[in-house]
């Protein structure tokens, strides 16, 4: 499986530069003036994993493959998007297809690079963007409503269904999220909730976009401290980025990308934080299978059973699901080889109930 994470923001605070250095690609254009990015740019990024390389150096395999992420850059959103104003439209369109949502928004003065509202207030810039998210979801469920009310007089199950979207469109109409949804809701309506992909749904990443100077120590900022906050309040993942540095370490070998995040005291890529975010937001953990012809990482649900597990891989295996053969990587490592874990008696068989682990090293075995 996938993940999908829409970037989305107002125009000019750092989407596209910030996408530029997650796909290493110079291919969408980052410009000082609103909505230079008017084609959503999709890139496919591997997800880092310390991991992989090390069970690679181990088997030798002719190919290593990543898990990956699916990132997708929006056009800038204005206030009257819902409405079709600026690239709405087609921006809201394509956010339906992610499976979250990363907010950037500017937490950095700078005279040179404008700022649609005038001035830098992250909070304000959230409102706008999910005030926007909001209107959508409830024109969305109205015209579904209107087909389910036209269907009740003959149909037991849309006069059900009209009734609980009525129930959902007063909640947003009080400005309160679909996630947030604590009422009545049948298979029909989680059906039409999925099949409308409501944006306020969605899991949310907040990302604050930090200039070089605050780099090192980003929770000064009170416009950091803020958004921080309001995460924490609402139960959502932060990130901080300077998408300007990141972006021109690109290109660069290891060395050089990690003398320059030593100078500014950082010891990590920003961009690393961010795929990881990504799948701490959304529940996803990665277990790896190794063999001379490929050493992969496959993403998977976290509390995932060995069945659902071995599905990523093909279906087939999921439905002639035997059994699994599973090595933990702290053992796959220290003992060297899988031969070596099944001397040592540290290859575990398990069942259809066993809930693969982060990290987990695993062979299946399958009928059909």
């Amino acid at each position: 499986m996938a993940l999908s994470i829409g970037i989305v923001g107002l125009p000019n605070v750092g989407k596209s530069t910030l996408f530029n250095a997650l796909t290493k690609a110079q291919n969408a254009e980052a410009a000082n003036y609103p909505f230079c990015t008017i084609e959503p740019n999709k890139a496919t990024v591997p997800v880092p994993d310390a991991r992989l390389a090390k069970l690679s150096e181990l088997v030798k395999p002719q190919r290593v493959q990543h898990a990956t992420v699916d990132f997708i850059d929006i056009a800038g959103l204005v206030r009257g998007a819902s409405k079709g104003e600026g690239l709405g439209n087609q921006f809201l369109a394509n956010i339906r297809e992610c499976a979250a949502i990363l907010e950037v928004v500017r937490c950095f003065d700078d005279e040179n690079i404008t700022h649609v509202d005038g001035a830098i207030n992250p909070l304000r810039d959230i409102e706008t963007i999910e005030t926007e998210l909001l209107i959508a979801d409830m024109q969305s469920l109205e015209k579904r409503l209107e087909r389910a009310r036209k269907s009740a007089k003959s149909d037991k199950t849309a006069a059900a269904l009209a009734g609980e979207l009525e129930e959902l469109l007063a909640h947003l109409d009080k400005g309160l999220p679909a996630k947030t949804y604590a009422g009545k809701t049948s298979d029909a309506l989680a059906q039409t909730m999925r099949d409308l992909g409501l944006l306020t749904a969605k899991k949310i990443i907040y990302c604050a976009n930090v200039d070089e100077a605050n780099l090192a120590d980003p929770d000064k900022l009170a416009h950091v401290q803020a958004l921080k906050k309001l995460a924490a309040e609402r139960g959502a993942d932060t990130v901080v980025v300077c998408a300007k540095i990141e972006e021109e370490l690109q290109g660069l070998s290891d060395a050089e990308q990690m003398e320059i995040l030593d100078s500014y005291n950082v010891t990590e890529s920003s961009l690393v934080r961010v795929i990881h975010t990504g799948f701490h937001t959304l529940g996803l953990i990665c277990y790896f299978t190794a063999g001379v012809k490929e050493v992969r990482a496959w993403t998977i649900p976290l509390g995932a059973k060995a069945p659902e597990a071995a599905g990523v891989i093909h279906t087939d295996f999921e439905r002639g699901f035997i059994r699994a053969e599973v090595i933990a990587y702290d053992e796959y490592v220290r003992l060297g080889s899988e031969a070596a874990a099944r001397t040592a008696g540290q290859l575990r068989v398990e069942g259809k109930e066993y809930v693969v682990n982060d990290g987990d090293v695993v062979h299946f075995l399958f009928n059909v």
